[in-house]
């Protein structure tokens, strides 16, 4: 079963073609991955996943349901959380206070009972603060919590991203190059950590990196694009294989 489809997915700016007609399966609970040489669309492609960015032409399924061109937020609250290429946290707060911030989504109390605090309002603040200390545990994070996340190391900063994303509860979570700035050390560590919350959370995850022992270590399905088209697709050992992913890296014949 696949969680997501891509079919003849199209992006235009004026005369540019930066996703040109591309299909791409993703099997439900899979980690795969995303991958071509600097500009061949991959981030483009999120962007029109996550409604960022309008379709030219094509249809994004999730679920069986059509999501082409929804509302960021709506296709949000269907289950799809990214990361990005650039970090987004709210630099200003504390760790602690980015995550329930995101946890804050799922609440269903309205303003009125949370001036009153009514049972339920304080129930719900109970049950979001123990998930908030429960995503920092499980990233690793509990410790700095009280730290104000611009001062985070580079590679907790990701961390701390990514539990944000996963505040929101998603069914398929996307991350946007996770392991930029990381060293071959923390590039391990993260290869474990996404593996565990895939099983933890019961995830499907698609993964851009330029990283490719992160990619190909990790990765149950890859797709390669250039110029934003699809190259290939295949298991990790047949896209290193491949004479066209070849020559599209290193500019020779296979």
């Amino acid at each position: 079963m696949n969680i997501l489809e891509l079919k003849n997915l199209t992006k235009t700016f004026g005369g540019l073609t930066a996703v040109g007609n591309v299909d791409f399966e993703v099997p439900k609970d899979s980690i795969s991955g995303l991958i071509g040489p600097n500009g061949a669309g991959k981030t483009t492609i999120f962007n029109l996943i996550t409604g960022v960015y309008k379709v030219t032409g094509g249809k994004i399924i999730f679920k069986g349901q059509d999501i082409t061109n929804m509302e960021p937020y709506k296709i949000a609250e269907s289950g799809i959380t990214r990361t990005f290429q650039n970090i987004r946290l709210f630099k200003k707060l504390t760790v602690y206070e980015n995550v329930l911030t995101a946890c804050h989504a799922n609440a269903n109390y309205n303003l009125l009972e949370s001036v009153l605090r009514t049972p339920k309002c304080r129930k719900q603040e109970k049950e979001l603060k123990e998930k908030a200390d429960n995503l920092l545990e499980i990233m690793g994070l509990h410790d700095r919590k009280d730290m104000i996340a611009n001062n985070l190391p580079y590679g907790l900063q990701r961390r701390l991203e990514i539990a944000r994303a996963l505040a929101l509860n998603p069914e398929l979570l996307l991350l946007d190059e996770p392991a930029a700035g990381m060293n071959p050390d923390e590039t391990v560590q993260l290869m474990a950590l996404i593996a565990d919350i895939r099983e933890k959370f019961n995830l499907t995850v698609l993964i851009i990196d330029h990283h490719m022992d992160l990619i190909m270590g990790i990765c149950e399905k890859i797709m390669v694009l250039n110029f934003g088209c699809k190259l290939a697709e295949g298991t990790p050992q047949e896209i290193q294989n491949n004479p066209k992913v070849i020559e599209a890296y290193l500019g020779v014949e296979g």
